[in-house]
């Protein structure tokens, strides 16, 4: 399968968590930030962040985006009701959740076909290092911005990248 990288994210089909489609179409226009999620990581705490920012600048044109994956040492297991619970419940989280993929090798999602070419500041691109990487999307539908796992999801380097691009 060939994939047109130069295409933007929103374009790829992905099923929501709970069933049925995720239309990323939706999001156009709009300043998204992609981030694979897992329930039994280190880094699993950034939820709270993660829901904060999405309570923060929802109003002013932003999502979250949570994309469920099980390949770092299988700290994603669960069912999409148990992972939708778990979040909920943990962490209130209400910004929207795809279904569970892979974000490296040869099963990869063709959403993270389209993200993983763009490097992030330190140089880095291509395979997802662990949970919790995190791509910005601008208005325009391009990747503009990514961070690395331990970056946290309020860092001031992540809330200058949303809220430029929120005002641009």
């Amino acid at each position: 399968m060939t994939t047109d990288t130069n295409a933007s994210p929103l374009d790829v089909s992905i099923g929501a968590l709970q069933g049925g489609p995720a239309d990323l179409k939706q999001y156009a226009g709009r300043v998204v930030l992609v981030v694979n999620v897992a329930s039994k990581c280190g880094l699993t705490p950034q939820y709270a962040g993660l829901e904060r920012l999405q309570a923060r600048y929802a109003d002013q044109g932003f999502t979250v985006l949570g994309v469920p994956c099980n390949q770092f040492l299988g700290q994603e297991p669960g069912s999409a009701e148990e992972i939708a619970e778990f979040c909920s419940a943990t962490y209130g989280v209400t910004f929207p959740m795809t279904e569970k993929v892979e974000v490296n090798g040869e099963g990869r999602h063709e959403l993270y076909d389209r993200l993983t070419p763009f490097a992030d500041a330190e140089g880095h691109s291509g395979d997802i290092r662990w949970n919790f990487e995190k791509f910005l999307i601008g208005r325009d539908g391009n990747v503009v911005a990514r961070f690395a796992p331990q970056t946290e999801p309020e860092a001031d380097e992540v809330v200058a990248a949303i809220t430029s691009r929120l005002a641009g």
